[in-house]
């Protein structure tokens, strides 16, 4: 309820030149009455057997332009779950505040409760998403035209390949996400097709990957490591670019992990002032975080992404199959990133997470899904896109004080995750969440780091300000809230406790 799905049905409609049809509507008109009213007279469970009834029938009559939109509890009939695997599923991506702003007080039955409404809301959440093999934004009417593209070229993707949609203020792209999707030759709708394509790839995963992408003009091949995230390196990169004669009107590929994206991203947006760019990422750091919201730059000796710029990519391919040929301490780095989205997102990501089940498509999907809902409420770090940050402020320190080259980047993240919930008095959580990263050969002490450096390192901080660093804290999974002021003592007991 209050997700705009009525109003994205007929937007389908008119660009297609064929019918919107929503089944509350085609209920009334069998009715004769409204919604409320049925309920009011028989109850819930009448209603929803008549539900049930003309849901089937429409999605069994609908031609393959039609746009349906259904009703919020329709998909709690199984038999309308079964009949919807022969459709593209879109789902609307509304909160919780905005869905009860937009559906209170206007004459539904199940909307006259807040407490009663959010229920349901977590309820059906899951189902929503199961169920989704598109999900949009509920910010925007113009997302639903930017998108149709994309959504009608899912039919010629690998069975089971997912979409989300990207937006923020500076522009909006295609996230596809499934198995095998490179070899496909899959490639983002409204992403760059015309001039050159040139990929940004390093040693490593080149070889794997690259020739898989299928067309390609040029490679240029990094080394491979955080070591290799630098200006010198990007000098290397873009004087190849110049050299291959690269214009405004090519693009490029990032095929690679973190650093590749970073330093790829970084690249297109400087080189002639901005080429487009789409991401491949081949790790599980950059397919749940770091290949969205449009962060790009590089290190310096002195502070870890004190270099960069923002710059959206015009889609993202993220095929879950390269993880299978990531080396496990890698795969196990990823997993610290996923500890920390969780911990943001709470309720059912959290459940899975901190019952360590299988890191999946579907969780991979919840993260990305978590990292794009805060980027398009902001860009630039203005707000709540800080809590993002959860875990990197000491994580960073710790890179930068050891040379970027003992500690993966998930790994720092780690141990920054337990300084940080140690910082916000979550003694159990953080025995949790330590638990939960030596599952996963994570460390959760660190031998041999100066003390006093990793927090003369948290102080330069790119997110310091008038000459303080605001700490991210969780209150609870879920509750997590940026721009905490930490006494430096409590900072440097939370550091000092990982150098047992």
């Amino acid at each position: 309820m209050g997700a705009g799905k009525s109003t994205a049905a007929r937007q389908v409609a008119a660009i297609r030149g064929s019918r919107s049809i929503d089944t509350d509507a085609r209920i009334e008109e069998r009715l004769g009455h409204t919604i409320a009213e049925e309920f009011a007279r028989g109850g819930e469970a009448g209603f929803r057997a008549l539900e049930e009834e003309v849901t089937l029938a429409e999605l069994a009559a609908a031609g393959p332009s039609d746009a349906l939109s259904l009703g919020g509890g329709a998909i709690l009939s199984t038999r309308v779950r079964d009949a919807l695997a022969g459709h593209t599923v879109v789902l609307i991506d509304v909160d919780l505040g905005r869905a009860w702003g937009r559906a209170a007080g206007r004459r539904r039955p199940l909307a006259r409760d807040r407490e009663r409404f959010a229920a349901l809301f977590s309820e059906r959440a899951p189902l929503y998403t199961r169920l989704a093999k598109v999900i949009l934004p509920a910010v925007g009417r113009e997302h639903v035209a930017r998108s149709l593209g994309s959504i009608e070229a899912l039919a010629g993707a690998p069975e089971g390949t997912r979409m989300l949609w990207a937006t923020s203020s500076s522009g909006d792209y295609p996230v596809l996400i499934g198995r095998g999707l490179v070899g496909a030759g899959v490639w983002p709708v409204g992403a760059p097709t015309a001039g050159r394509r040139f990929v940004i790839t390093d040693e490593h995963v080149g070889p794997l990957y690259a020739e898989r992408l299928g067309r390609r003009d040029g490679v240029v091949t990094i080394g491979a490591g955080e070591t290799s995230k630098t200006l010198a390196t990007a000098e290397v990169v873009w004087r190849e670019l110049a050299r291959r004669g690269v214009a405004r009107d090519d693009h490029l590929v990032g095929l690679g992990g973190g650093v590749v994206g970073d330093l790829a991203g970084f690249c297109a947006a400087t080189y002639q002032r901005g080429v487009p760019i789409v991401h491949v990422p081949t790790t599980l750091v950059a397919q749940v975080d770091s290949a969205y919201g449009g962060k790009t730059g590089v290190d310096l000796p002195e502070a870890k992404n004190y270099v960069g710029s923002y710059h959206q990519p015009a889609g993202v391919v993220v095929d879950t199959e390269t993880l299978e040929t990531l080396p496990a301490a890698e795969l196990s780095a990823g997993f610290a990133e996923v500890v920390k989205t969780a911990l943001i997102a709470g309720g059912e990501l959290w459940r899975r997470v901190a019952g360590d089940e299988p890191v999946d498509d579907d969780v991979v999907t919840a993260c990305v899904r978590l990292k794009l809902s805060v980027v398009a409420d902001d860009e630039r770090d203005a707000g709540r896109r800080q809590v993002l940050n959860l875990g990197h402020t000491v994580g960073h320190a710790i890179e930068v004080v050891t040379g970027y080259g003992r500690y993966r980047h998930g790994e720092a993240v780690g141990l920054g995750l337990l300084a940080a919930l140690r910082l916000s008095g979550q003694d159990a959580l953080r025995g949790e969440v330590s638990d939960l990263l030596a599952a996963h050969d994570l460390p959760v002490e660190m031998a041999g780091v100066d003390v006093d450096a990793v927090l003369a390192a948290t102080a330069r901080d790119k997110k310091r300000t008038g000459g303080s660093v605001p700490f991210v804290l969780v209150h609870a999974p879920g509750d997590v809230r940026p721009g905490a002021a930490v006494a430096d003592g409590e900072l440097a007991a939370a550091v000092r406790e990982l150098c047992r």
